[in-house]
């Protein structure tokens, strides 16, 4: 075998790794670590309602995307408050967060037509039917997000945007800004995280 042979593997072998490990998601990590995963989520869910106060009408389930891990893991986390218990899905970032497509978000902004992921606090807001079918609005409560309404910054479910994505790519595609999840997970987000609830953007 040559040397391009070679250096050709060794990038395949790599490639397979990435998304055999990016599959796993958060399976692969020790029972430990997704407790105190688990934790860190809670707790920021339990923090955000106390920062938007009356702001947010039902207090039973947080949404919280923790930007931190890379998209082709699951940090899309739907928090049961009265018992603790943790949903977690798949969800993508704004293409103006991660220029290269890494895969990665790597900055936040709130400016029209970035194209980017606003951190902050958002209140869900009403149902709606659009392009990418039945959707929920956002209201941005911060001056990190206080443009979502004007970029139309929702929560829809995208095709570009589910395991077999992570599979064949190891990440996901990237969104406009908004918090794209996968078709098959959208109905339980619109049941669970419908109007007046709390979503937290963030890093952990």
């Amino acid at each position: 075998m040559n040397l391009g042979q070679t250096k050709s593997s060794a990038s395949s072998r790599r490639r397979f790794l990435q998304v055999s490990l990016a599959s796993f998601g958060l399976g692969a990590l020790a029972p430990q670590a997704l407790a105190a995963g688990a934790d860190r989520v809670v707790a920021a869910a339990k923090a955000g309602l106390a920062r938007a106060g009356g702001r947010v009408t039902h207090r039973d389930v947080v949404g919280v995307a923790d930007f931190a891990r890379p998209s082709g893991i699951p940090r899309f986390h739907l928090v049961d408050m009265a018992g603790g218990k943790v949903e977690t899905l798949l969800v993508a970032h704004g293409r103006g967060s991660d220029p290269e497509h890494s895969g990665w978000l790597r900055s936040f902004s709130n400016r029209p037509d970035s194209l980017a992921t606003s951190q902050g606090d958002y209140v869900t807001g009403a149902y709606y039917v659009g392009q990418h079918g039945r959707s929920i609005r956002l209201h941005g409560l911060d001056s990190t997000n206080s443009n979502a309404e004007e970029r139309a910054i929702v929560v829809h479910a995208a095709w570009y945007v589910g395991p077999n994505m992570v599979r064949e790519h190891g990440k996901l595609g990237c969104s406009e800004g908004c918090f794209a999840v996968s078709q098959s997970d959208m109905p339980r987000v619109l049941h669970r995280l419908g109007p007046g609830r709390l979503l937290v953007a963030t890093k952990l």
